[in-house]
């Protein structure tokens, strides 16, 4: 696929090329300028793709011909991986000059889906990159098919679109791919994707495409661009905080949604709600300086998402859980057998559900509206000059601040543990989950090392009541599986209904120690 210098093998690859698109700098705390093009990037089906040019809405803002041609893309890496263990790749296309690209944003660094791979230098035609600490690279992957180019007359301006078909491959291994690239004004950019989600199943990539021909080359999934809670160390002030945080959230959520399938395990579905509830988390956590009707509509879809994710979950860990455990204790028994196969049922029905939501326009409308969100910042449209202020106070003082009275409301709520309610534990889960969320957006900001005891804390509160609350969810479970007239049903809804109770009563000991465990001297974001 390349010679020893690095330079390109033209022989499998179109002889007629043309340059891919410019990708675009990862982007910044700032806002981006009105008048400056943007660029996101897309991933669509190559079944889908070919359906594109005839869409009617995009047929309707079409200004010219479109114009096609060849299009050829190598990578390159250091023989020991040494670039792409950083994220970085170097490119080249059979016209125009090499480019040194990040294919992984850093680890701290603002990012939201769609943000096309980072440009950070053109280099010479046999130019190796000081980052690679060798003389020679090695292509590991290409991409051979067609570029198409269309030109749109939006209502807000020409948005150029670029649909990259064809082929990715290494050595060993290929495969189709598409790319679709859309560049212009950030609203008549937003205003395409729209249409073209709501016909075809467009949303934002999971890894470039670059990343995914290492991938395919290794033989291994694709890195994802991010997992996890939020890193906010670059923050500085409280936008800053929001921004990162949002946008790393986000795309957590494509990247564990994405996994899911009619047949997969229950982690997928687990992480998608973790990341919903952490990026509602984090709207209400600033909601004091980023409050207006734009986000408060996200807000309310992604409540409607984590209410059809819900079902799936529920009857996930009713089957790993409490049924398990009753299998266990009455082992062959046919009622416990016939209970889990209503229960399989029921999980076959949320799983459907959950899977016909993800392949919806509703879906993909979401993630380019809250992607959107982040980049037009409708919060700032606000007049009020304190409000303003407080979005760029520094991020340490506002954290302090929200932690402070997290904190308050949780050692409030837990005042007396030992005689509270079951209604009572439940609102104290919900305050410990409210303030571990906050804890882990501001815990980098403090430095990550400081929040770790806290957060393991707070994590083992949440688990100790968590498993009281799954117990009372089997209950309400096992009761509508149960059929009028069916004896042996009636029993092994029974023997649930009993096994649940028992948990609740045994978890609430390893809920009081933790909660005991849990003192003001953890508290990482104060000085006392």
């Amino acid at each position: 696929m390349s010679s020893s210098n690095g330079r390109v093998s033209r022989a499998p690859l179109a002889e007629q090329t043309v340059e891919p698109p410019q990708p675009t700098p990862a982007p910044v705390i700032e806002v981006p300028p009105a008048h400056e093009p943007v660029s996101l990037e897309f991933d669509l089906p190559p079944d889908a793709a070919g359906r594109l040019g005839r869409l009617p809405a995009i047929a309707a803002l079409r200004q010219g011909r479109a114009r096609g041609a060849a299009a050829a893309i190598m990578w390159y890496d250091s023989a020991d991986g040494r670039l792409a263990a950083e994220g970085l790749v170097v490119e080249a296309a059979s016209r125009g000059p090499r480019r040194l690209l990040r294919m992984l944003p850093e680890e701290a660094a603002a990012w939201h889906p769609g943000c096309p791979p980072r440009l950070l230098r053109q280099l010479a035609a046999d130019e190796v990159p000081e980052e690679a600490a060798t003389d020679a690279l090695a292509a590991f992957a290409a991409f051979a098919g067609r570029q198409q180019g269309i030109r749109l007359d939006t209502e807000h301006g020409p948005v150029q679109l670029i649909l990259l078909e064809g082929r990715l491959r290494s050595v060993a291994a290929e495969r189709p791919a598409a790319r679709l690239t859309l560049t212009g004004t950030l609203d008549g950019v937003l205003a395409v994707a729209r249409i073209i989600a709501a016909e075809l199943p467009l949303l934002p990539p999971l890894a470039a495409l670059a990343e995914e021909g290492r991938a395919l080359a290794a033989n291994q999934p694709a890195r994802p661009y991010r997992l996890g809670a939020p890193d906010t160390s670059a923050a500085t002030t409280a936008e800053d905080a929001f921004v990162i945080a949002a946008g790393h959230l986000l795309e957590v959520l494509r990247q564990q949604s994405a996994r899911i399938r009619a047949d997969s395990a229950p982690e997928p579905v687990h992480q998608t709600r973790v990341a919903l509830r952490r990026l509602r988390s984090v709207f209400r956590v600033f909601r004091t300086v980023t409050d207006c009707a734009a986000l408060r509509g996200i807000d309310a879809r992604l409540r409607e998402v984590l209410a059809v994710l819900g079902p799936a979950r529920d009857w996930d860990v009713f089957l790993g859980g409490i049924v398990r455990e009753v299998e266990t204790a009455f082992p062959d028994d046919k009622r416990i057998a016939g209970l889990r196969r209503a229960a399989e049922a029921q999980k076959k029905e949320a799983y459907a559900a959950v899977l016909a939501m993800l392949a919806g326009p509703a879906w993909r409308l979401l993630f380019i509206d809250a992607v959107g969100l982040l980049l037009t910042r409708p919060w700032r449209d606000a007049e009020e000059e304190a409000r303003l202020a407080a979005l760029t106070a520094p991020v340490e003082n506002f954290g302090r601040s929200v932690l402070a009275r997290r904190w308050q409301r949780l050692r409030r709520a837990g005042d007396g543990f030992e005689g509270l309610n079951a209604e009572e534990l439940h609102e104290l889960r919900l305050d410990g989950k409210r303030l571990r969320y906050a804890a882990e957006v501001f815990a980098p900001v403090f430095g990550i090392k400081a929040g770790r005891r806290f957060l393991r804390r707070v994590a083992a509160l949440q688990d100790g009541l968590g498993l009281a609350n799954d117990a009372a969810v089997a209950r309400g479970l096992a009761a509508k599986l149960a059929k009028p007239g069916d004896g042996g049903r009636a029993w092994a809804v029974g023997v649930v209904e009993g096994w649940s109770e028992a948990r609740v009563a045994a978890n609430r000991n390893d809920a009081r120690e933790a909660w005991e465990r849990l003192h003001g001297k953890d508290r990482f974001w104060s000085d006392e």
